[in-house]
C-alpha cells in the first residue's frame, strides 16, 4: 500500500475548491465527464489504484481487506462503459472502513443508497449491468489511465462536485497556498461588487479591452 499523505497537507488541500486551482493550472484534471454523485462534496486522500477487466469485480473485493481510512480508490474500467463495479454493498462497506471516497473511469449503480450514505463517488454514469465474482485479474497499487491521465498509487486526490485533481506531493503546499489566497481575494471582490464597483474594473478586464483597443490599427 503506498505511503498516506502527510495530514497537514490534507488539511491545506481540503479548504481549496478544485474550480480555484482551475483558474491558474491547467494540469492535472482528469475528464470532468466522471462527476460527482452529490450535490456538494469534498474529500483529500492518497490514491489506491485499480485497473479491473471490464465483467469482473473480484480485485475490488479483495482491496475491501486493504484499504485505510481516507484512502481513495481510484479504478480505472479498461475501457468498460457497460457494467457497474460500484453499487451499494461496496458503498456500506467502504463508508463503515472510513475510505475517502471512489473514482471511477465507469459506472456505478444504487445511486440512490450513495446518495442517502453521503459516500464521494465520482463515476460516468449509472448502469443497472454489475461485475461478477470472476477472477479474471487485474492490478492493484500500480499506474492506471483514468480519465486521459495517469495516476500512480500514493498521489495526491482532491476532489469535489467541480471535478477531481491529482496533485503533485511536491508542489501540494504552493498550490494549496495559492487557492486559499484566490478564494479570499474573490471574498474581497464580492464584497466590492455589493458595494457598488463594476466586476471588469476591479479584475482587470477593462484594462486589458482598452489596451487591446489602443494598438489595434
Amino acid at each position: 500500500m503506498p505511503a498516506p499523505i502527510d495530514t497537514h497537507i490534507s488539511q491545506q488541500l481540503l479548504e481549496c475548491e478544485t474550480a480555484t486551482i482551475g483558474h491558474f493550472r491547467e494540469n492535472g484534471f482528469i475528464d470532468p465527464a466522471i462527476h460527482s454523485l452529490l450535490a456538494q462534496t469534498r474529500v483529500v486522500g492518497t490514491a489506491v489504484t485499480l485497473s479491473l477487466p471490464p465483467t469482473d469485480g473480484t480485485l475490488l473485493n479483495h482491496a475491501m481487506r486493504l484499504v485505510r481510512p481516507g484512502d481513495i480508490l481510484v479504478i480505472d474500467r479498461q475501457g468498460d462503459d457497460r457494467h457497474a463495479c460500484w453499487g451499494g454493498v461496496m458503498t456500506h462497506v467502504a463508508k463503515k472502513l472510513g475510505v475517502g471516497g471512489v473514482i471511477i473511469d465507469g459506472m456505478a449503480t444504487d445511486a440512490q443508497t450513495i446518495q442517502e450514505l453521503g459516500f464521494p463517488v465520482w463515476c460516468r454514469g449509472i448502469s443497472a449491468l454489475t461485475t461478477k465474482l470472476a477472477g479474471l485479474g487485474g492490478t492493484m497499487n500500480m499506474p492506471v489511465t483514468l480519465g486521459g491521465l495517469v495516476i500512480h498509487p500514493g498521489d495526491i486526490i482532491l476532489a469535489d462536485e467541480s471535478g477531481v485533481l491529482v496533485v503533485p506531493a511536491q508542489e501540494a503546499v504552493t498550490i494549496a497556498s495559492k487557492a486559499i489566497m484566490l478564494q479570499q481575494q474573490e471574498e474581497a471582490i464580492l464584497q466590492r461588487v455589493a458595494q457598488g464597483e463594476c466586476l471588469p474594473d476591479i479584475s482587470g478586464a477593462t484594462e486589458i479591452i482598452e489596451r487591446v483597443n489602443r494598438i489595434e490599427p
